[in-house]
């Protein structure tokens, strides 16, 4: 059971706080969880908007930030499962079923979302993305990556595991972007992010670090946006 009150959320809405009382057989730590989600400003804007998930407004800020998603834009999302990045860029290049302008995929199923191709698949797999290549069928002009594993509670191996999604993604962008693309994806702060963001200034005209207000306080996630992609070919 849990008892609520109302205050203000993060979006400038109202929110409810739940307090949740601690059930036989639960641990502490996963009672903290459920109330750091109950009571995320967030996770109830998610719900209240439609969103599938509170990853939704991360890229609503990119957006933002860095005006990616125009009317007309092609996009690739990779990791997008449960589908928060697809809807929002769904709305925000206009894409529909009669034209479909967003490709996405997961390692995990995903339910079906109008206005975009779902494919099911590892980034890392050949044959995967030789399927996302097909479904393409051009150059793109936006390769987002909201790609992550399972933390394992290690920060350096967290990093090491994540970052190299991240490599994978960037090399991926590398091969699909039309001149003039852009790249935004997923890292944890750590002593080898560098490395990939000294790559992207190599092959984007402007590189930035970037952490929307979305993201927990306490997360060590930040993103990477490169814009105006070159091609070196």
């Amino acid at each position: 059971m849990a008892r609520g009150r109302k205050t203000s959320g993060g979006d400038g809405s109202r929110m409810r706080f739940e307090r949740v009382r601690s059930a036989r057989g639960r641990r502490l730590s996963s009672t903290r969880w459920l109330q750091r989600q109950l009571n995320d400003p967030y996770v109830q804007a998610a719900k209240r908007d439609g969103y599938r998930s509170r990853a939704a407004f991360k890229l609503l800020q990119i957006d933002e930030r860095f005006e990616l998603l125009k009317p007309g834009r092609r996009v690739v999302d990779l990791g997008a499962a449960p589908g928060g990045w697809t809807q929002i860029a769904v709305e925000r290049v206009g894409s529909t079923d009669t034209e479909k302008t967003v490709v996405a995929i997961d390692v995990l199923e995903m339910e079906p979302l109008a206005g975009a191709e779902i494919l099911m698949g590892d980034i890392e797999d050949d044959s995967a993305v030789e399927r996302l290549r097909s479904a393409i069928g051009t150059q793109v002009d936006i390769v987002l990556s909201d790609m992550a594993v399972p933390t394992t509670g290690h920060a350096a191996t967290d990093h090491l595991r994540t970052l190299a999604l991240a490599e994978a993604a960037f090399l991926f962008a590398c091969e699909v972007l039309a001149p003039g693309g852009a790249f935004a994806t997923k890292v944890f702060q750590g002593s080898d992010e560098p490395a990939l963001f000294n790559a992207m200034n190599e092959r984007f005209t402007s590189v930035r670090r970037f952490k929307p207000k979305a993201s927990r306080s306490d997360s060590v996630e930040m993103f990477l946006v490169g814009t105006g992609f070159k091609d070196t070919e």
